[in-house]
């Protein structure tokens, strides 16, 4: 699915990732192919983008929508773990 990790400063990813796992404002939550659509508020804690290439931001709020197998993640504040 393509994912977009997008922050105030930069887009730090846009690219393919085969799961997400987000710290939701209420506890993880984690998204595959087909997942229905959805939007949440995010809050603190580590995102992670499984794939090929497995990537790790640490992250402080902000939203995450799911729309036909799109994912972004527009965060307050994010950095490369």
């Amino acid at each position: 699915m393509k994912v977009s990790v997008i922050s105030p400063e930069s887009v730090l990813f846009e690219g393919e990732a085969s799961s997400v796992v987000a710290p939701a404002f209420d506890g993880e939550i984690g998204i595959l192919q087909g997942h229905a659509p959805l939007m949440t508020l995010l809050g603190k804690g580590a995102l992670r983008l499984g794939g090929a290439g497995d990537r790790k931001f640490d992250i402080e709020g902000g939203f995450l929508q799911v729309i036909n197998n799109v994912v972004r993640i527009v965060t307050e504040k994010a950095t490369a773990a």
